[in-house]
């Protein structure tokens, strides 16, 4: 789905604010701070969709379902990561030494899990509200 398909998407069905209650499970109280049209990379390669930060977790969903064998059967399914902010360990900034155009966003969890996302149209906006939901979190732990 292109950029146009998911702006006409996200206006149809209410929203990004919309879209995150529906396919994401949220708590009382919990508010979706941002979103960020970005890749995540995979070992299949670049994946399209949404990033979302809520005052709760990160979660990603695709924008499109993903096929994949389930013995004999060829199902579908969107992509989805979620990591609760109490889990997030660091948010690291990164840069193509080969192509400084191509900038990476590397999210880190408690459990050693890595995230790489990519594609952004404001990476620095996205860069600084990630940062801010770590420290944010980072501080109410304390």
């Amino acid at each position: 789905m292109g950029r146009i398909a998911q702006g006409t998407k996200v206006l149809a069905e209410g929203g990004y604010e919309k879209i995150f209650g529906q396919t994401f499970e949220t708590v009382p109280e919990e508010q979706l701070q941002n979103s960020f049209a970005c890749y995540l990379s995979t070992s299949a390669g670049p994946v399209m969709g949404v990033l979302y930060v809520s005052t709760a977790k990160l979660a990603y969903c695709s924008d499109s379902p993903l096929s994949y064998q389930n013995g004999s059967k060829t199902e579908w399914s969107y992509y989805k990561v979620v990591i609760p902010l109490h889990q997030l360990k660091a948010i690291n900034p990164s840069t193509s030494r080969v192509n400084p155009s191509e900038k990476y966003i590397q999210v880190s969890s408690v459990d050693s899990h890595e995230f790489w996302f990519m594609g952004f149209l404001n990476y620095e906006s996205a860069v600084k509200c990630l940062q801010e939901a770590l420290q944010q979190h980072s501080l109410q732990s304390v």
